[in-house]
């Protein structure tokens, strides 16, 4: 099967709204909380990255672990003490892929190839959710079997 043939197949032209993981079940943080509340987040939910909100629950960015540790490394030691003085928005990357709420899969394939998940939004640029890898690789995996 050629890439040309799978442009054409109906899978391509879905819509990712079955795929959403909505936004009441993503764990994120706001722009001005502390690094360590962010870390705390990070550590218990498992993740590595999450958004970053606005107080309008726009997305602004994410925030990973290696940013947050990066911004607290001293010349001999991480200085943790330094976690509670510094803003998520300080250190957030807001270079991160979002798609509306009516992209196509195939426009989310082509994006999560170099992101672990993509940040949702609608017309209005509210967040509603998250499309991760791991869903569009799923669903690859049960539409070729």
């Amino acid at each position: 099967m050629t890439i040309e043939t799978l442009k054409n197949r109906p899978l391509m032209n879905k819509e990712i709204h079955d795929l959403i993981v909505s936004h009441e079940k993503v764990a994120h943080v706001q722009l001005q909380n502390p690094l360590d509340h962010a870390l705390l987040v990070l550590i218990k939910s498992g993740y590595t990255a999450i958004p970053v909100l606005d107080k309008d629950y726009r997305v602004q960015g994410q925030i990973s672990k290696t940013e947050i540790l990066d911004s607290i490394l001293g010349l001999e030691r991480l200085e943790m003490e330094r976690l509670h003085d510094i803003t998520v928005e300080a250190v957030m990357n807001p270079k991160i892929p979002r798609l509306n709420t009516d992209a196509t899969f195939g426009k989310a394939l082509t994006t999560s190839i170099s992101h672990p998940f993509i940040c949702i939004e609608d017309e209005y640029e509210a967040f509603v959710g998250i499309l991760t890898r791991r869903s569009i690789l799923a669903l690859i995996n049960r539409y070729f079997k």
